[in-house]
């Protein structure tokens, strides 16, 4: 059995200019072409970043996106450059702190917004729909259960909160007026078209995506690319298929282990988060190196 790794809370890298810190990932600059994007072990639930970072979270991150930009760049193009960390890291002990958990990628022109692929009824879209029998302001047929899945996949986007802020949901009309009609039907087309061939490798590798959010950005010559992480436990909702049924929601290896935990807790979902006993780090943890292995084998 391998050691659990010591866990990264933050990056700290000396040697290349910090552009952005996000709730998981620290953002450099190379240059004016290139970022180095470095995934830590942070968490965050109900979008605050919690104290207790998860050891080895950012690593299965970096490999499981790694895998899907590979699989699906057939569909749409990705930020990954072929670089190694020795071509843009100069200190070595700054390279091994960030190994494995670290790409270099195209410094691009992120879009606004994010663009979401729901194929199951779970989460608040559940609750919009007991509530209005609509998911995201789209008519769905009555009569539909917890985690049922939906009769086609659908596009439902959301802005793209700063940390501590809360994503909302926004119409596919409030897109065409942020991006325009044509590049907003492209993104929610390739959203659609990702979704479905992730989703149906995934299913014959034991895993339900039941839903998924992805992030694009124009390069220099003004093509869309797919930006920031790819079908991760953190980007996504995954459940063991074998242990899936309507009705109720499923177990998953994503940080809901933590959220119903932190359920129990009397927190106000503000800042700053509540500590993590040992148990639901440690669990946690496995909860994602089981997702990674199942996908990519690795």
């Amino acid at each position: 059995m391998n050691a659990i790794p010591e866990a990264l809370h933050q990056s700290d890298l000396k040697s290349l200019p910090l552009l952005h810190q996000g709730k998981v990932r620290d953002v450099y600059a190379i240059d004016d072409h290139r970022l180095l994007i470095v995934a830590t072990d942070r968490l965050s639930a109900f979008d605050v970043v919690l104290p207790d970072p998860i050891p080895g979270k950012g690593r299965v991150l970096t490999a499981v996106s790694n895998f899907w930009f590979r699989r699906l760049r057939n569909i749409v193009p990705n930020h990954l450059l072929d670089i190694g960390l020795d071509e843009v890291i100069p200190d070595p002990a700054e390279r091994e702190r960030v190994r494995g958990r670290a790409v270099v990628a195209k410094r691009d022109r992120p879009q606004p917004g994010v663009a979401i692929a729901r194929g199951y009824l779970i989460g608040s879209g559940w609750k919009d729909y007991q509530a209005t029998g609509m998911l995201c302001g789209i008519r769905l047929p009555a009569g539909l259960r917890q985690a049922e899945k939906l009769p086609a996949p659908i596009f439902t986007p959301s802005t793209k909160a700063a940390v501590g802020d809360h994503d909302e949901n926004v119409s596919f009309e409030q897109v065409e007026q942020l991006i325009g009609p044509e590049l907003a039907a492209r993104v929610r087309d390739i959203t659609l078209r990702l979704y479905a061939e992730a989703a149906e490798y995934a299913r014959s590798r034991g895993i339900i995506i039941a839903d998924t959010k992805f992030e694009f950005g124009l390069d220099q010559d003004g093509s869309l690319m797919l930006i920031d992480e790819a079908l991760t436990p953190d980007s996504s909702r995954f459940w063991p298929a074998d242990e899936y049924q309507v009705g109720i929601s499923p177990p998953s290896f994503d940080k809901q282990f933590v959220r119903d935990y932190l359920e129990t807790l009397d927190w106000d979902k503000t800042a700053p988060g509540p500590r993590l006993p040992a148990e639901v780090l440690a669990r946690t943890a496995e909860k994602y190196r089981e997702a990674q292995h199942r996908l990519t084998g690795e």
